[in-house]
């Protein structure tokens, strides 16, 4: 394999630690060397190949975090194309996602048998699961379900190592292919901005079919040679166990886990000479005075990022001391040029507000099969994200707004669309519009206003959303009105919605 990064593939992160370190422990579980990782990936990706599988294949991935993730990531990227799914979700929407990816196959545990995931499976697609331990400690796929693979159909570009989806907000998810070339940069930023060394011990807690736990928490560690503990879940009652346990250095996390984190810690405090050299905090707008409490509670830097799934993840972060970390800003870009654009396309000068456009080796090359959304999203090289911000005379970045309407939940992106179409599918609704209103753990919270052909109660539509959305995107709150206010043009604008929503839930 060339050392060249352009040619290179993200299996390359596992040359980054030495044979015998460890490279991935699951607490009360396994651990793995980098040898025995390597060889369990490699052993993974022969196995795939043996099965028919090759570039431009596309092969969802659906399990809780864990080596058997990780390991299927890397081995799925160097055969096809990896597309791993929220577990959570509900069988429509594994529906949508496995035909909009066109997926030939679903990679699961075994245990994962009688889930959503599987129950969901088109009757092309093969059904295969992973276990360690069947070989020598590696990896061994089994077959459930075979399906002949069609050689005449590549789905993707060759180069595409993972593709994802983001809301949209007046249509379905957007597909989000992100090459090798795209995921190695944004890892050697992280690992440049952060220092990240051998000696450095990363706790994963985001989810891996998320661009933060699966880039930043994990790759970019084991591309630094260090150590990735992955625990199956965030647990904030025994968090600081496992920091002193394994003398954790870093740790990646919404904002909502930080606060989870601080509140579980002021009636019992970690001890401040623990291992930790700094908490990072993205996905999400960190309260500055969360950031304070949190540098003064744990003793050590805490310093707020910025990305998204477009940039395959980081694009600006805090740095680390003894350069400044400022509250309230995400910081300097970290490798990807930033800029602040107007509606026409021209980039405006510091101190000025407007929209934040990226360039970069990191971003995306564009959206899969809509041209409609790349030509809003494109300018002159530069990628508009949809957020508004401006950035001072030191290049930081602050954010200010978002121009898009997507609802962030503690890092997840939901389309509010998406909320609005499975209202109107009852069959007493006639009008829907979803919106983000604030919470103070989450960041944001999904609610929606209806207008009903006859009454019912908005608990009933709370548990009709929850049979066909994932929790996290459920609205909580539903308020029912006789009429939806509109535009000049009659265009339902979800801003005003909101502020409406507001008043009648705190009327002056």
């Amino acid at each position: 394999m060339s050392e060249n990064q352009d040619n290179q593939t993200i299996t390359s992160v596992l040359k980054g630690g030495d044979d015998l370190q460890t490279a991935i422990v699951v607490p009360e579980g396994e651990s793995f060397t980098y040898a025995e990782l390597r060889d369990g990936v490699l052993s993974l990706s022969e196995q795939l190949e043996n099965l028919g599988f090759r570039k431009g294949d596309r092969i969802a991935i659906v399990m809780p975090n864990g080596v058997e993730n990780v390991a299927t990531f890397l081995a799925v990227s160097e055969i096809a194309t990896a597309a791993p799914l929220n577990p959570s979700y509900k069988l429509e929407e594994f529906q949508f996602y496995y035909d909009d990816t066109k997926a030939k196959a679903l990679i699961t545990l075994p245990m994962m048998d009688d889930s959503e995931a599987v129950q969901a499976l088109s009757d092309g697609m093969m059904y295969l699961t992973v276990e360690t331990g069947l070989t020598n400690r590696g990896f061994g796929l089994e077959v459930q379900r075979d399906s002949k693979l069609d050689d005449s159909s590549q789905t993707s570009d060759p180069g595409v190592a993972l593709v994802l989806h983001t809301s949209g907000t007046t249509s379905r998810p957007k597909r989000v292919p992100l090459t090798h070339h795209n995921l190695l940069t944004s890892m050697k930023n992280i690992v440049e901005t952060y220092n990240l060394a051998k000696g450095d011990v990363s706790l994963c807690v985001m989810p891996l079919f998320h661009v933060h736990g699966l880039i930043a928490s994990t790759l970019a560690a084991l591309q630094s040679g260090g150590t990735v503990i992955v625990p199956p879940r965030f647990n904030p009652l025994g968090f600081w166990p496992l920091v002193e346990k394994f003398n954790v250095t870093w740790f990646s996390a919404v904002p909502s886990m930080h606060q989870a984190l601080l509140a579980r810690s002021k009636n019992n405090p970690p001890d401040k000479s623990s291992s930790l050299r700094f908490i990072r905090s993205c996905s999400a707008a960190l309260p500055p005075n969360t950031m304070i409490d949190l540098e003064k509670q744990f003793g050590v830097p805490v310093l707020e990022a910025y990305g998204m799934t477009e940039a395959a993840h980081q694009m600006t972060s805090n740095p680390l001391p003894p350069s400044d970390r400022t509250p309230g800003s995400v910081g300097p870009g970290t490798g990807v040029e930033i800029a602040i654009m107007n509606e026409s396309g021209n980039l405006l000068p510091i101190d000025e507000k407007g929209e934040i456009v990226i360039s970069g080796n990191n971003v995306t090359n564009g959206y899969e099969e809509n041209p409609t959304a790349n030509e809003e999203s494109f300018t002159n090289g530069w990628f508009r994200t949809g957020d508004e911000g401006m950035i001072d005379s030191r290049g930081y970045l602050t954010l200010t707004g978002r121009i898009k309407e997507l609802i962030n939940r503690s890092g997840e992106k939901i389309s509010p669309r998406e909320i609005d179409e499975v209202l109107l599918d009852h069959p007493e609704v006639v009008e829907a519009v979803a919106f983000a209103i604030p919470h103070a753990t989450h960041g944001e919270e999904p609610a929606a206003v209806v207008v009903l052909n006859n009454p019912i109660p908005p608990s009933e539509l709370v548990a009709y959303c929850r049979t066909r959305l994932a929790d996290f995107k459920c609205p909580k709150s539903i308020k029912i009105v006789n009429e939806i206010p509109k535009g000049a043009t009659g265009k339902l604008q979800r801003r005003f919605v909101a502020e409406a929503f507001l008043q009648m839930e705190n009327p002056s």
